[in-house]
């Protein structure tokens, strides 16, 4: 419901989530189709509910239902909106079980399989990858670097107009204590002059309440804590001039989600939106994730999946939120561009 009808972010986001709810109840991964609300807190946000499940229905969402303040406590007894944009097919996955049993799968189809991490690409050439564990000779490579996808091009000498900049998004969890008070998922009415959703209340398939993210310009591209530096990271995006625009442009966003970023009263002011009794002993410190976002020269953000074929390669350049509910259907859309662009069989893939 948040992507333009007709692109690949609406079209992978729907295919995939069907993939996904299908390969997480055969190889029984943890998981919960539990619905989630996205609450309006002032008229004009309820104004834009009607534009969300339109978008929504027109990608192929189904049963979306706008409520009111009665319904809304029935669902969220401790969330406080004018109305809302009920949303039953939203769900959670435990990721880390699924992606490891996608690992399983891989080695169970091809024994011969390899599957090696803390293994960094040196150089591309042209029948071999030289990395940090050995020399692989390759006919074809896909490349899905995300924060790094930028940087797999460059080596693989292709010529992008695009450059990724990482942005932090910090969480806070809620103490056992005021788990209670958020039952399934949460999201604000996004706002379309900013590239992110806001901070949300997910609650997660261990039991777990997170709540955030904020988005934070980080000076690291795997800069998980607040003060992660790095200079090499930090010159080649402060050196392109999207980031400057993107900067300009958004300014007062910018300032606010750094003062909140240090500032847990602030963070709990922004969740007291939607969940005005939240309290400050209700909520700690949570993890952290980096968000792969790709601008352009312009300072506008790619908002669409970019998958490309360079000479013998394809690389994934850009895939943005939905992409770990997209994961199928993006593997799909690959397979498509392998099976095209290296005449494989289909039946091979």
């Amino acid at each position: 419901m948040y992507y333009k009808p007709g692109s690949f972010r609406a079209k992978n986001c729907v295919d995939g989530r069907k993939q996904l709810v299908s390969f997480v109840k055969k190889y029984s991964v943890t998981h919960d189709i539990c619905g989630k609300i996205v609450l309006a807190t002032t008229e004009k946000e309820k104004e834009k509910l009607t534009e969300l499940k339109q978008r929504g229905e027109s990608n192929g969402l189904i049963n979306l239902e706008i409520i009111g303040p009665e319904k809304i406590k029935e669902i969220e007894p401790f969330a406080n909106g004018i109305a809302a944009l009920y949303v039953p097919e939203s769900g959670i996955v435990d990721y880390k079980a699924f992606t490891n049993k996608l690992a399983e799968l891989i080695i169970e189809i091809n024994p011969k399989s390899k599957i090696l991490t803390s293994c960094e690409v040196l150089e591309v050439n042209e029948e071999s990858l030289i990395t940090t564990k050995g020399t692989f000779k390759t006919l074809h490579s896909i490349f899905c670097g995300g924060l790094f996808s930028d940087r797999l091009a460059k080596k693989d000498k292709m010529n992008l107009d695009l450059k990724i900049v990482g942005f932090r998004g910090d969480y806070y969890d809620l103490e056992d204590h005021a788990k209670e008070k958020v039952k399934h998922l949460i999201y604000p009415v996004p706002n379309p002059e900013f590239p992110f959703l806001g901070v949300h209340f997910t609650r997660m398939t261990d039991g777990r309440i997170e709540c955030g993210p904020n988005a934070v310009f980080t000076f690291k591209r795997e800069g998980y804590g607040k003060i992660d530096f790095n200079l090499k990271d930090t010159l080649e995006a402060l050196t392109f001039l999207g980031t400057w625009r993107l900067f300009i442009n958004h300014w007062k966003f910018g300032w606010n989600e750094y003062r909140r970023a240090f500032s847990k009263r602030l963070f709990l002011k922004e969740l007291n939106k939607m969940l005005p009794n939240l309290k400050m002993n209700d909520i700690k410190e949570g993890r952290s994730g980096v968000r792969a976002m790709a601008l352009g020269k312009d300072g506008e953000v790619i908002d669409d999946f970019k998958i490309v074929k360079n000479k013998n390669n394809i690389h994934v350049i850009n895939a943005p939120s939905p992409a770990a509910t997209a994961c199928l259907s993006i593997g799909d859309e690959i397979v498509k561009h392998a099976t095209k662009n290296f005449n494989l069989k289909k039946n091979i893939c």
